[in-house]
């Protein structure tokens, strides 16, 4: 069943927010900020990744690999940060088994999917711990994103069989995205240890979901992004999917053989530690995402995959 009343409440949420920025004047005064902060903010270049077989694994299965490129420019405020960012996203999935041809895959196997996307980012950061970022990417589902391409290269590279699905992967489908996160408040029980939790949300014909999260941070913290730190954290997260293309297929696809039902509660825990200094930055976690499939085992369908961020401010 396709959720009609998802993306008419997408489209819906992005005509009051961009309708209402403009009636208060708010998108000319973001404009300005924009300049303002991407004149005389401190920029930096930010590589992200996420791949299981940074586990040490010989294989790839699932949520397989996801690669991206950040430029970010952030300036004080008065009271905390502002930072706008670009950025350039690929995501891959494949099925569980890559060596099986797509005559041999079908439901409940995880589609072969692609998502390449760009996105405009403005992030808030309060010196108090409370923040909220908004944001859209704007992309392609399918054989467009290059994902056969992609994972075919990096595998000759590492000297992985190539998988053999990419022949069944879901159809091109252009997506857009709008997303959000909001921070409310962040606790201090002790000098060296925080908690921040968390609301986010993204609509759109790719994805639909919304969920709450909470992160534990503990060591030499930083009370806004820019700021030197050494700690540890671990970050606890579950959301609600109402639609998530790169399972069920472009929302205007209206039928796809290797097309699978999402499960529609979904949980993920990340522990990891991060180090920044002046110039440079680095990210190091352990990602469980639980199962996305609704007719997949809990044991089956559960995820695991290294997530590593390098920065670098020239």
């Amino acid at each position: 069943m396709r959720l009609h009343s998802s993306l008419e409440f997408a489209l819906a949420s992005l005509i009051l927010v961009f309708s209402g920025a403009a009636q208060a004047g708010a998108l000319g005064d973001m404009a300005e900020e924009y300049q303002r902060v991407l004149a005389t903010g401190t920029g930096s270049h930010q590589i992200n990744i996420d791949n299981d077989s940074l586990l040490l694994r010989r294989d790839d299965r699932l949520y397989t690999s996801g690669i991206g490129y950040v430029y970010r420019s952030i300036a004080r405020e008065q009271g905390g940060t502002v930072a706008w960012s670009w950025s350039l996203n690929q995501e891959l999935y494949t099925s569980l088994d890559t060596s099986l041809t797509p005559p041999n895959l079908g439901p409940p196997d995880h589609p072969y999917a692609a998502w390449l996307h760009a996105g405009l980012t403005r992030q808030v950061q309060h010196a108090d711990g409370s923040g909220n970022s908004i944001g859209v990417d704007i992309g392609c589902l399918g054989p467009c994103a290059g994902g056969e391409r992609s994972q075919d290269v990096l595998h000759r590279i590492i000297s992985q069989k190539l998988p053999q699905g990419w022949g069944a992967q879901l159809k091109n489908e252009v997506g857009i995205v709008l997303q959000a996160d909001l921070s409310p408040v962040r606790w201090a029980p002790m000098r060296n240890v925080d908690i921040t939790p968390n609301l986010h949300g993204r609509f759109g014909n790719i994805f639909t979901d919304a969920g709450v999260g909470v992160t534990l941070r503990a060591g030499r913290l930083n009370q806004l992004p820019d700021e030197p730190t050494l700690h540890a954290y671990l970050r606890l997260d579950g959301r609600a999917v109402a639609y998530n293309a790169t399972l069920q297929g472009g929302y205007f696809s209206q039928t796809d053989p290797h097309a699978v039902a999402p499960k529609r509660a979904v949980g993920e825990y990340e522990a990891g530690v991060t180090w920044a200094e002046r110039h440079l930055a680095a990210t190091v976690a352990f990602v469980r995402r639980g199962n996305e499939i609704r007719d997949l085992s809990n044991a089956v369908g559960a995820q695991n995959f290294l997530r590593l961020q390098f920065t670098y401010t020239p």
